[in-house]
């Protein structure tokens, strides 16, 4: 049980989670006026540093060609 905490599946999940929690964020912060810019450009860097993560996981878990 302490295995599946720790899995990759579920480090996924929490990866997507975070993902889509940043793009609320995101969508809340750009209907600020003003809007502050460094802030965005954080908040967004972090976001495709999250979609990188993902897509590296999704592909260790189900790599498309034979190993």
């Amino acid at each position: 049980m302490d295995s599946n905490l720790h899995s990759p599946e579920r480090r996924l999940i929490e990866l997507r989670m975070e993902h889509a929690d940043l793009d609320a964020l995101i969508d809340r912060a750009a209907e600020e006026t003003p809007v502050d810019e460094l802030m965005m450009r954080r908040l967004k860097k972090r976001r495709l540093a999250l979609r990188d993560q993902i897509a590296r996981l999704e592909l260790a878990l189900d790599p498309k060609e034979p190993a």
